[in-house]
């Protein structure tokens, strides 16, 4: 994964916007957090290979950055983006890690369902 590009994130998400796309989002504190601290409390979203169209999505922030995607009846978006790839299935992995490395968000797009 590498800094996120935000021209290059526009670009693939106007290229993918009406069109069915899968979705992966998920977001943690993680188990570490409540490790670290017995008072913090574990929170976690997961959803994954939701399938929907987007007509309309922007990335926005100056790092870490928002991405929104807009559906028929709302939205859809991930803040708290630092890095991206686009892997050789021409899927987009867009992540928030925090300082020391720990994944905080995930938000990945892809034309077919990801692995179960």
């Amino acid at each position: 994964m590498k800094p996120i590009i935000p021209n290059e994130i526009q670009e693939y998400l106007d290229q993918h916007a009406n069109k069915e796309v899968y979705i992966h989002l998920e977001t943690t504190t993680g188990a570490y957090n409540a490790h670290q601290n017995e008072n913090s409390m574990t929170v976690v979203a997961f959803i994954r290979n939701a399938k929907f169209r987007y007509s309309l999505a922007k990335i926005t922030g100056f790092g870490p950055f928002r991405v929104g995607l807009k559906m028929e009846e709302g939205w859809t978006y991930a803040e708290g983006l630092t890095d991206f790839t686009v892997d050789e299935q021409n899927r987009l992995i867009l992540a928030g890690h925090h300082p020391d490395g720990k994944l905080a968000i995930a938000l990945q797009i892809s034309t077919v369902p990801f692995p179960s």
